[in-house]
């Protein structure tokens, strides 16, 4: 029952067994949760931080469950990643938008010190690389609207 637990969480509920593209789909579930959360700073905050943790607590055992060391099935870490990367971002559709698209070219692409980050290994390796990535993007994201705000 616990393995059965753990893998749904790790899946985000099925969605790692998608045959293509499970990470985009799982992106675009961070996004989902994001538009019903985002009014809600204190259960935004609270989501993304149950979901963060999670990951790491289930990837750890995803390894074995998977005999995969890094098991694309694994996408848990793109939500949190996406969640990470609209915290305190003003709602927009456009940075909605940009966001989905830097978070997943960022995350495919694996820019340093993502694709270092990435060799660490572990759930660590799993969760940390789309969790850089996800601070990139809300830092990107930032200046985008404090750009376009004084222009």
């Amino acid at each position: 029952m616990r393995d059965k637990i753990n893998r749904a969480i790790v899946t985000f509920f099925g969605i790692g067994y998608l045959p293509i593209m499970p990470g985009t789909y799982a992106s675009a579930a961070g996004v989902l949760i994001y538009l019903a959360l985002k009014d809600n700073l204190y259960m935004y905050l609270a989501v993304t931080l149950i979901v963060t943790i999670a990951g790491f607590v289930c990837a750890r055992r995803a390894e074995e469950l998977f005999n995969n060391p890094d098991p694309r099935q694994v996408v848990i870490d793109e939500v949190s990643g996406m969640l990470i990367a609209y915290m305190f971002v003003p709602f927009s559709v456009s940075t909605v938008i940009i966001g989905f698209f830097l978070f997943r070219a960022l995350d495919i692409i694996k820019v340093y010190p993502l694709n270092a980050v990435e060799k660490i290994g572990g759930a660590r390796g799993i969760m940390l690389d789309d969790i850089l990535a996800g601070a990139m993007t809300n830092i990107a994201l930032q200046v985008f609207v404090y750009v376009r705000g004084i222009l």
